[in-house]
């Protein structure tokens, strides 16, 4: 298929040669599973925005790689970002607030975009800097020595953002680089013959954040904060709900959502997207006409279709155990 074509081809791209400047991961995560990338530098030289692959996954303007976490809780139990390569810490900040930026705090926040944060130099001209940390974290100092690996702080939410996440901005003799392509900001579509990674990183245009069972249609500000789920539910609560989470969804993607219980499926539900967007989140559930849900296991799963291709899927599953255990508990 066409998508999974483009999956490999963006993946395979030859990692850095000897010699060159070389980038080693920068979070302590597991990128697909409880991390992501959210958006790449900006390689439209006009007002418009693409990323390298000429995907959507970038805003006008974008100058780094955006590392994202799947909720706030993940950020608030700490997530250590670490030194992408050998070098001397520049200058740091450690004082902002973790906040989503909003117009009442736009002033506090103007000339101070990139939030607590780590700057190193790297020699030859090369410079790596890391965004958006958690305020207090950052355990590194001017004028510090630090390898490739050393803990620099914490992920936050401090800064221009609205999520949390790592931007890392990547800079030769003053000018962005993208790690990704770095022989050609500015134009994208056929795969990048080298990355600045040791490992390359594969490129997934969109999926599936998370999902989870609820007893009401969440609110976003609870999806975003990692509060949303309810499972399992009582076997009286008032609907069953399921609710998905997703990344980097194109206008014309289809969005679907079924739950299979003990007397077969429950929910089938499918939408085609209107709008592009960075994040999204969509429920679909029934409530309860009397009686109690029937008590077993459900599943839950979210598809994200492009063009007819899985994007991404997530499956979440629960037990609702029967009205007289529930009351026992």
């Amino acid at each position: 298929m066409r998508l999974a074509a483009l999956l490999t081809s963006f993946s395979l791209a030859a990692p850095a040669a000897a010699g060159d400047f070389v980038l080693q991961f920068p979070l302590d995560c597991t990128l697909g599973e409880d991390c992501r990338i959210q958006q790449f530098t900006d390689h439209d030289p006009g007002s418009g925005a693409t990323d390298f692959t000429c995907g959507t996954l970038s805003y006008d303007g974008h100058k780094g790689t955006d590392f994202a976490l799947p909720y706030l809780t993940d950020m608030q139990a700490g997530v250590a970002v670490r030194a992408a390569a050998d070098g001397v810490v520049r200058g740091t900040r450690n004082s902002m607030p973790d906040q989503y930026a909003t117009a009442q705090n736009e002033a506090a926040i103007d000339g101070k975009e990139c939030g607590n944060g780590v700057v190193l130099s790297h020699g030859s001209g090369w410079e790596t800097q890391y965004c958006h940390m958690k305020r207090g974290s950052v355990r590194v100092e001017s004028g510090q020595k630090v390898r490739a690996g050393d803990v620099l702080g914490e992920v936050g939410l401090s800064g221009r953002t609205q999520f949390p996440h790592l931007h890392l901005s990547v800079r030769k003799d003053g000018e962005v680089v993208d790690p990704f392509a770095p022989d050609r900001l500015g134009s994208c579509g056929s795969p990048p013959a080298r990355t600045l990674w040791a490992e390359p990183l594969p490129y997934q245009p969109g999926g599936l954040i998370g999902a989870g069972f609820a007893s009401a249609i969440p609110g976003f500000d609870a999806i975003q904060a990692g509060t949303a789920g309810e499972a399992p539910l009582a076997a009286d609560a008032p609907a069953l709900v399921f609710w998905a989470y997703a990344y980097g969804s194109q206008a014309g993607d289809r969005l679907e959502l079924s739950v299979t219980g003990p007397g077969g499926e429950l929910v089938s539900h499918g939408e085609t997207l209107e709008r592009t967007q960075a994040q999204l989140f969509r429920a679909a559930g029934r409530r309860l006409r009397g009686g109690q849900w029937p008590a077993g296991s459900y599943t839950g799963t979210a598809r994200l279709l492009r063009d007819g291709a899985e994007v991404g899927r997530f499956s979440r599953a629960m037990v609702i155990p029967p009205a007289a255990d529930a009351a026992s508990q």
